[in-house]
């Protein structure tokens, strides 16, 4: 494992969020693709800690359900309160890594990502935990806030 190839993945997880947007008139393709995005950036297989960014009442989305629920929220979301964060239609989603560090099968990446789209832009801080699984690079914790307001 690389810092290289955290910064891969981030822009593939970043590319995963904006292909989201795009797919948002189209549910059954929608509903496919964050499936496999799920599948493919995050170990739901095994155990995954997630805490996005949106999230009040249920803070805490564990399990592959509550994930796609944030992401793209639908008539059969798991949790009352999501919109979908992906459903935004950003165009670009910009990671500034504070550190990278990597021990083995294990790399920790925490700073800033900023996502865009033609009507706003909002800095979210970050903190991302990956595991190596082969030649595989899953997501095991993803924890984001937003910034502290003064």
């Amino acid at each position: 494992m690389t810092k290289e190839k955290i910064i891969s993945v981030q822009n593939q997880w970043a590319e995963g969020i904006i292909q989201m947007g795009k797919l948002s008139n189209d549910r059954s393709s929608l509903e496919i693709f964050t499936s496999n995005f799920l599948d493919e950036m995050y170990d739901f297989e095994n155990n995954v800690l997630f805490k996005p960014t949106k999230a009040a009442v249920e803070q805490f989305r564990n399990t592959k359900n509550s994930a796609f629920s944030y992401f793209i929220a639908g008539d059969e979301k798991e949790c009352k309160e999501d919109t979908g964060f992906a459903l935004s239609k950003w165009s670009e989603v910009i990671f500034d890594n504070s550190n990278i560090i990597i021990t083995q099968d294990i790399a920790v990446a925490m700073g800033n990502y900023t996502f865009c789209n033609d009507e706003s832009s909002i800095k979210v801080e970050y903190s991302f935990v990956y595991k190596t699984y082969g030649d595989k690079i899953k997501i095991i914790l993803h924890h984001s806030s937003l910034p502290f307001q003064i």
